[in-house]
Parts: C-alpha cells; sequence; structure tokens
C-alpha cells in the first residue's frame, strides 16, 4: 500500500510541477485560449494511463497462459513436473506467500512470474529451460520468480507503466494540438 501512495503522490507532484511551469511560462494562458484545457488534459491521462495498466494487470494471468500456450500442472504427471510443484510450493512458503500456480510451456530457456495479486500469482517455466538447467540451477530461477511474486514486483511495475502511460497520452496530445495549430494557418 505504501508503494501505491509513493508513486501517485510522484506523478501528482510531477503534473502539479509541469502545470506550475506551463503557467509562468504562459503556456497554460495560451493553450487555454485556443481550446485545450492542461487540466482536464491532466486528469484524462491519469484516468486513461493508469486505467490501461490496471486493466492489462489484471488480464495478465490468463494472457500469459493463453500467449506462451502454457499448461498448468494441477496434477503432476511425471517426476520432473512433482518436482517442480514441490519447489515451488516450499519456495513459497518460506517467502510467506500463497502457492501460485505453476506452468510449462514450450518454448527457449525463459521463466516468468505474473498475476495481479501476491497470493493469486502464476510462475510459468519453458520447456527449454528445464531441459537447458541443472535442478540447482532451475531452482534458482524459480526462487527468483517468487521472489518477483513476494516482493509484489508485478505491482510495482504497472504503476512505473501507468506513470509512463499518463505522460504518453498527455505529451502526445499536448504535441499533437500544436501539430495541428501549426498546420490550421
Amino acid at each position: 500500500m505504501k508503494r501505491i501512495l509513493l508513486f501517485v503522490l510522484t506523478n501528482l507532484a510531477v503534473m502539479v510541477v509541469l502545470g506550475v511551469v506551463a503557467s509562468l511560462l504562459g503556456v497554460n494562458r495560451f493553450l487555454t485560449a485556443n481550446g485545450l484545457n492542461l487540466t482536464s488534459l491532466l486528469g484524462f491521462s491519469l484516468i486513461m494511463g493508469f486505467g490501461g495498466a490496471f486493466i492489462s494487470l489484471l488480464m495478465s494471468k490468463p494472457l500469459a497462459k493463453w500467449s506462451t500456450g502454457a499448461q498448468v500442472i494441477t496434477q503432476p504427471q511425471s517426476a520432473d513436473e512433482q518436482w517442480i510443484v514441490d519447489t515451488v510450493r516450499r519456495l513459497s512458503e518460506k517467502a510467506g506467500i500463497a502457492m501460485p500456480e505453476v506452468a510449462i510451456y514450450e518454448g527457449e530457456p525463459n521463466a516468468f512470474a505474473t498475476g495481479a495479486f501476491r497470493n493469486s500469482a502464476l510462475v510459468a517455466v519453458s520447456t527449454g529451460l528445464l531441459q537447458g538447467m541443472t535442478r540447482e540451477e532451475v531452482e534458482a530461477v524459480l526462487g527468483h520468480e517468487i521472489a518477483h511474486v513476494a516482493n509484489g514486483d508485478m505491482v510495482t511495475l504497472t504503476l512505473i507503466q501507468g506513470v509512463l502511460n499518463t505522460f504518453v497520452v498527455f505529451l502526445s496530445r499536448v504535441v499533437g494540438y500544436a501539430v495541428d495549430s501549426v498546420l490550421r494557418r
């Protein structure tokens, strides 16, 4: 919660600074007189920027499964699958989080963790990773992915993406407005 509050406050502080600078330079008066209200645009940009980022976060788990073709291990079919599930369970207990879904997908050596909440995440590993690494190495990779979940890194990255989206929406609209104004003359 502290992390979310700090990111929101940082974003708002940057927006206030931009607003003050725009007012001091007279940009705000010029744009408002010509039909562009920066305050409304800032609000719109915040809603679109963070809205899109949070929708993406909420959809991340099903989209990751779909896009990679990951097969969630509900009932381990082999000793290797059982070992992966047991390893993830042990690591998640050590990290103090609920057992995430565990999946395997076809592909080059890779692994990822995703999900909107710490206690309903997904940890997936590729067949390339499982075939190319020792169990000790795979366990280290799984520990790394569990650490992402335990630290709430998906939410942190979503907040960063929200800030970035906000700036892109805001600045692209301002630049688009400026280009449009120049071309109309």
